[in-house]
């Protein structure tokens, strides 16, 4: 029997499962008389089609490939080609990866990897009947699409927003009892710019697909955000690890304890490896399955705790950045995500994205475009105060928004080509 079968089984037949963005609501019972569909399923549009288009393949043994916008169309037809021959009952899930760092790859999520990230986060998030997910994450990346698949599991309803829009969040976050908010970084931001203030009834503002700095931190703890770290992957079904409650000493990249079941370790050279029962089967185009240690692209480590009064050892995460964004400057590595968070602290610097520049006596120019109102000379001026010289940007651009993949995380193929046509 499919899971998702047994989820609606066991789930209140009343109760609301579905809250879309015209206000229609479908109840677990009003999902359970869906017909299903198998076979490859594509839906795209608005929300409400992908929304129920997850039911309807989950109920008919399809698999669901959710198109992001944007995919030129000969690579599209590559992706869509490859998900046809894969697609069969025990295969939930197709998504391509979101390409901030190279061109984006289909990743095969069955059934058994669904159910087990579902399971994983009710435990950790304490998500049960009668809770409330807001989803304004992209139903086309995995954060978004895993918030349907746990309240489906869990009995609790997803309210689903058509993209992420302030105003929008902001009166359903007054008007409905919110429990569980999932955001990128950028959301957080403009929701306390706006000066949005979390309702009494959310327990949980998970923040991941991107770093957090300490001062968006600070800002959200101040306003009284319940924010809770996170780190994950699609090819993970998002969730690995999360960081409950973090208090005012909390430190840039812990993103707190791997999920019950889940394993995370360090290789050699400080790449993580991840071992989860929600790991991929594969991506399209490979044959057979993934191993069981899924190798990442994110340098970190993982400290060993003892507390004393629960006699209970935890594992810690913390990210540093990714192996594949590291720069060499005169000889010297330097990791973009470290200059970020020196940035983060300069005043009138809102947000910051570093990269590289080549040149052929630096090899990496290390260049910082940021938004914000303070002029780049000063820009300049603070860094050489405040910076090591190895590791400080020489060329800074201000720019009204830094390029943003459409999960919200920073785009960083995309900031040389800023320079290209800067006066």
């Amino acid at each position: 029997m499919l899971p998702i079968r047994a989820w609606l089984r066991r789930a209140d037949r009343r109760a609301c499962a579905l809250i879309l963005p015209d206000g229609t609501r479908l109840s677990f019972g009003d999902l359970a008389g869906m017909p299903g569909r198998h076979g490859l399923l594509t839906p795209e549009g608005d929300v409400a089609t992908l929304a129920t288009g997850i039911v309807d393949a989950a109920l008919g043994g399809g698999t669901l490939f959710p198109l992001p916008p944007g995919l030129a169309q000969s690579y599209r037809q590559t992706l869509v080609g490859l998900a046809a021959q894969a697609a069969n009952p025990s295969l939930a899930l197709v998504i391509a990866t979101s390409g901030s760092s190279g061109a984006p790859k289909g990743v095969r999520l069955p059934w058994r990897a669904i159910a087990a990230a579902s399971r994983l986060s009710m435990q950790a998030l304490g998500l049960a009947a009668g809770d409330a997910w807001l989803a304004c994450m992209p139903l086309y990346h995995i954060g978004g699409a895993m918030i349907l698949y746990r309240c489906l599991r869990a009995g609790a309803t997803a309210v689903v927003h058509e993209g992420f829009d302030v105003d929008v969040v902001g009166r359903d976050l007054a008007a409905r009892r919110i429990t569980h908010l999932s955001l990128v970084p950028p959301m957080l931001a403009r929701l306390l710019d706006a000066g949005i203030r979390p309702p009494s009834s959310l327990r949980c503002a998970l923040v991941g697909g991107a770093a957090l700095t300490q001062p968006l931190f600070r800002r959200a703890l101040a306003a009284g955000w319940p924010v809770c770290p996170t780190y994950g992957m699609t090819e993970t079904c998002a969730l690995a690890t999360v960081n409950l409650r973090p208090g005012a000493d909390w430190e840039e990249g812990d993103v707190g304890c791997p999920l019950p079941g889940v394993r995370i370790a360090p290789a050699a050279n400080g790449v993580l490896q991840i071992a989860t029962p929600a790991r991929m089967a594969g991506y399209l185009g490979e044959t057979g399955q993934a191993a069981d240690w899924i190798v990442t692209c994110d340098i970190g480590c993982v400290d060993t705790q003892y507390t004393q009064h629960t006699q209970h050892t935890q594992h810690r995460v913390r990210i540093v950045g990714r192996a594949d964004d590291m720069l060499v400057s005169a000889g010297v590595n330097v990791h973009p995500l470290e200059v970020e968070s020196r940035l983060a602290a300069c005043p009138g610097v809102r947000d910051a994205g570093v990269t590289g520049l080549a040149d052929p006596l630096w090899g990496d120019i290390i260049a910082c475009a940021y938004e914000g109102d303070r002029a780049e000379a000063s820009i300049d001026a603070w860094c050489r105060l405040h910076m090591p010289n190895a590791r400080r940007p020489r060329r800074f651009l201000r720019i009204d928004r830094l390029p943003r993949t459409a999960s919200g995380k920073l785009d960083r193929l995309a900031l040389p080509s800023l320079w290209e046509t800067a006066p």
